[in-house]
């Protein structure tokens, strides 16, 4: 992410993606990072999950796996900061190379493969920190564990009293057999067994669940029906793809992974409103592709109450947060509304319909 500490976007993109982001983190560990000069302003406070967020733009997870700088990153102005994907246990992840630019469209490819310190670590770096803005953690399972959903309540154990919201991440495509918890019943005993462990803590912690764009009509309707039977607080729309027809031809493109960044945005924003059909007044955050307030705009219409950025950053720089922000100002006055809220679900017939335009 360029524009921290000297590391210019023209200096991290001629970086190794892998050793740019590290930079990227340790310039923020140092302090390095520019912090928001002016509050936001009432258009963008906004409600989440019972959550109060100062602007409804959030860091995703993956930027910050180990829980190393969300007070950083909420100090530059996000709304939100999920870190993770954590692990009960360490682990390394895939072998390297496993991050991909694909410069000619803003895209990028990953398969990381869940790679961090545990769920010790992160707790430990968590605990007693104050993050001003919603601190989300995002939680999976050890690639060689035994029992996927053990390893989300142990999640759900470790982090329920101490994160703003947990995201159950069931649709990252790098973890082998990780998307079959999206089926019917699978997605049943998970959510059934996530939730109950949810109840045994001394907080209600928001529960999301976050799932892939790679799905049909049909199993984004399975998956609304199992969530509309629990007490679910959200879902997440969407994470990365493993369809390359976006990017077909140009370089990197048949790295094997998940597919985010720009190339991402149709495809995430159409699965958004397709869901918000689905599951009623449900809240939704927008993730998939966001690089321009335009884009943001465009979530918030199709159905979502709040986004997510990451991938943007590598091309975009810092300064893209603000210049998101502004434009979603602009945009809720120019529609004559006085929050960001009342833009909701503006086009979403439209977008679920495949006609969804900037």
């Amino acid at each position: 992410m360029p524009g921290v500490s000297g590391l210019t976007q023209q200096t991290l993109l001629k970086m190794d993606p892998e050793t740019a982001h590290g930079a990227t983190i340790t310039a923020l560990k140092l302090g390095l990072a520019p912090e928001q000069e002016h509050a936001d302003g009432p258009e963008l406070r906004t409600t989440l999950c019972g959550l109060d967020l100062k602007n409804p733009v959030g860091m995703a997870a993956g930027f910050d796996k180990n829980a190393e700088v969300p007070r950083p990153l909420a100090l530059m102005g996000f709304g939100m900061v999920e870190i993770g994907t954590v692990t009960p246990r360490p682990q390394s992840g895939n072998p390297k190379p496993r991050l991909f630019r694909i410069g000619a469209s803003e895209g990028v490819i990953n398969r990381m493969g869940f790679n961090n310190e545990g769920h010790e670590a992160a707790f430990a770096r968590l605990k007693g920190l104050r993050v001003p803005a919603a601190l989300g953690v995002n939680i999976g399972a050890n690639k060689d564990t035994e029992d996927f959903v053990a390893d989300y309540v142990a999640g759900v154990r470790r982090f329920a009293d101490l994160a703003d919201y947990l995201t159950v991440n069931v649709s990252s495509p790098n973890t082998p057999g990780l998307r079959n918890l999206q089926a019917d019943e699978a997605l049943k005993r998970l959510l059934g067994e996530v939730l109950s462990a949810r109840a045994k803590a001394m907080t209600r912690v928001p529960v999301l669940l976050k799932i892939a764009p790679d799905l049909d009509e049909a199993a984004l309707d399975a998956i609304a029906r199992v969530v509309l039977e629990t007490d679910l607080d959200g879902l997440i729309v969407s994470n990365t793809t493993i369809n390359r027809d976006m990017v077909a031809g140009q370089e990197n493109a048949s790295e094997t992974g998940g597919l985010s960044g720009k190339p991402l945005f149709m495809l995430s924003t159409q699965r958004l409103a397709q869901m918000r059909q689905r599951v009623g007044d449900l809240p939704i955050i927008g993730v998939g592709g966001i690089h321009s307030p335009q884009t943001a705009l465009a979530k918030f219409e199709a159905g979502a109450n709040a986004v997510q950025l990451y991938s943007a950053l590598v091309f975009g720089g810092l300064d893209l947060l603000a210049g998101i922000k502004r434009g979603l100002v602009a945009a809720v006055r120019a529609q004559g509304q006085t929050n960001v809220s009342q833009v909701v679900g503006r086009r979403t017939e439209e977008w679920a319909a495949g006609r969804g335009t900037l």
